[in-house]
């Protein structure tokens, strides 16, 4: 599902050059639940970004769903990018990024509106999604009327609206109490085997990197561990 091959980002110049990501190869297969792990700083959002095509590298190739996206001789245009992340990447932010003056199932139903799906259609994919996450009942309630874990449940569903098949999460329990964010990685995981999709997480959580099939560990943007 992802190729990484030799990956660099670097910011800066001279002595205030930071090797954000430094020279990273990894494979991911599909329907994997593969945590990032490192201190902060480490690089794990850099990568994330690289991996979502929210950013582009300095160097090495990455391939997406057998899709080269980045590489020797591949300039891929903002129109080509913005068609990955639309069509491919789902995301999952720390802060939820839910729009306040929408309802849950309006945020959940945000992508597909983007797509121009037809209202009968979007309306089973939210209800769908959001039965999936254990918000049926909550579907016509705004963000603030719902809890922290509600609305990382709400934001997990809206990452799935348009059936992504790489799902990226950077710290999705950073906002979240221990037992609040077990519930959302438990989610997590059956996510990625209900709806078959890879699902990469950069987190400081046990909880997650316990359920996780894999671990990568980074430390000054390299990749040091791979379990």
């Amino acid at each position: 599902m992802v190729a990484a091959r030799n990956l660099r980002r670097t910011f800066g110049s001279g002595d205030r050059q930071v090797h954000a990501v430094d020279d990273v190869s990894f494979d991911i297969p599909r329907g994997q639940l593969c945590a990032v792990v490192g201190r902060s700083g480490a690089g794990k959002t850099s990568l994330l970004n690289l991996l979502g095509g929210l950013d582009r590298p300095d160097g090495g190739s990455l391939s997406i769903d057998g899709r080269p996206v980045f590489g020797e001789g591949l300039r891929p245009t903002r129109r080509e990018l913005t068609a990955l992340r639309r069509d491919t990447v789902g995301f999952v932010f720390q802060n939820f990024s839910l729009l306040p003056i929408l309802s849950a199932a309006e945020n959940v139903g945000v992508p597909l509106r983007v797509r121009r799906t037809l209202a009968g259609e979007r309306e089973q994919r939210v209800s769908l999604l959001l039965k999936l996450v254990g918000l049926g009942e909550q579907r016509a309630q705004r963000p603030g009327e719902l809890s922290g874990g509600q609305q990382q449940r709400v934001a997990i569903a809206r990452s799935l609206a348009n059936t992504p098949r790489l799902l990226i999460a950077d710290e999705p329990t950073g906002q979240l109490d221990s037992q609040t964010g077990r519930d959302v990685m438990e989610l997590l995981h059956a996510v990625v085997v209900s709806e078959n999709v890879t699902a990469v997480v950069a987190t400081h959580d046990q909880a997650m990197i316990e359920l996780a099939d894999r671990v990568l560990t980074i430390s000054d943007g390299r990749l040091v561990e791979d379990r």
